[in-house]
Formats: structure tokens, sequence, C-alpha cells
């Protein structure tokens, strides 16, 4: 694999020539893993799901939320 040097106030660092991204991201993806190895269980990311459910449900009963909004809201569950 090929690299470029690229700089900035932290300093160099190399990025793979085939990218269009620079040193900042470059720095971000090696510190922040990201992909199917740093997400959330399943069941967290439901639970999460349920939660915004039922504050597009209560922010509806307040009055500050749209139907239209509560029931895109609440479709996908």
């Amino acid at each position: 694999m090929e690299f470029r040097i690229e700089k900035d106030t932290m300093g160099e660092v190399q990025v793979p020539a085939d990218k269009y991204w620079a040193a900042q991201t470059e720095r971000s993806r090696n510190n922040f893993k990201i992909g199917p190895e740093a997400s959330m269980p399943a069941e967290i990311i439901e639970a999460f799901g349920y939660l915004k459910k039922a504050a597009a449900y209560a922010n509806h009963d307040l009055g500050v939320l749209a139907v239209e909004k509560t029931g895109f809201n609440c479709k996908s569950l």
C-alpha cells in the first residue's frame, strides 16, 4: 500500500495515497475505531429505539410534537 504524508498542527501522519482525507481524519480513524467490533449490542440499540418511541408519544401528549412526526418516529418499533 502506498502512503502520502499529510501535515497539520500536530505534525505529520501517513495517509493511504488513494484516500481523499487529510491528517485529522486519519488520526481519528486510528484513535477511534469504528465498525462492527466497536458497535453497541443489538439489545442496547433496540432499547434506544423504545426510549425514542416513548419520548415521541410523551412529547405528542404534551403538544410539542406534531402527529405526523409522532407516527414517523414510532413506525419502526
